[in-house]
């Protein structure tokens, strides 16, 4: 008799069919691959708006931190008069297994866009001329007015940094 309810239940488990199911799309669709001349003509197109730029990588312990409080001046602060975009530094190839699931993982709204350019010794100055290339490093900027930080910043730090900036 348990042999009959063994076979059976064999059977029915062999029987059904498994649906192939299709790998799920990566949800970059927010996260574009720029290089530095990409970068520095989106940065230069802003007309009126602030603009918060954050340099950061998934494998910086201090721009994770602080990468909460960038989210928080997006959601209560941005809109047509401050736009927040996060630059990844991390690695092209760690697209899709690094990057992405950190900005799924983490929920983050602002722009994302990861930053494929090499010649960092080229285009670190351009940043700022006295940037190190150290991470993190935030810049913000409106049209003919420009602030470079090169540190980590508290919520209460950036909150007031950016509220002394958008000041008219």
């Amino acid at each position: 008799m348990n042999r009959v309810v063994f076979s059976a239940c064999l059977l029915l488990l062999l029987s059904c069919k498994k649906e192939a199911k299709e790998p799920a799309e990566p949800e970059n669709e927010h996260i574009e691959v720029v290089n530095f001349e990409e970068l520095e003509n989106l940065l230069s197109e802003q007309e009126e708006e602030v603009l918060l730029v954050n340099f950061w990588a998934t494998w910086c312990k201090p721009c994770v931190e602080e990468l909460p409080y960038f989210e928080e001046v997006h959601d209560s602060l941005g809109g047509p008069g401050l736009k927040v975009i996060l630059v990844s530094l991390d690695f092209p190839n760690k697209m899709e297994s690094q990057v992405v699931p950190f900005v799924r993982d983490k929920g983050l709204d602002p722009q994302v866009i990861l930053l494929d350019d090499p010649h960092e010794n080229d285009w670190i100055p351009k940043v700022d001329s006295t940037w190190s290339g150290a991470i993190p490093a935030t810049l913000l900027l409106k049209k003919g007015k420009r602030k470079f930080f090169e540190k980590s910043f508290t919520r209460a730090s950036l909150f007031n940094e950016v509220s002394e900036f958008i000041k008219p």
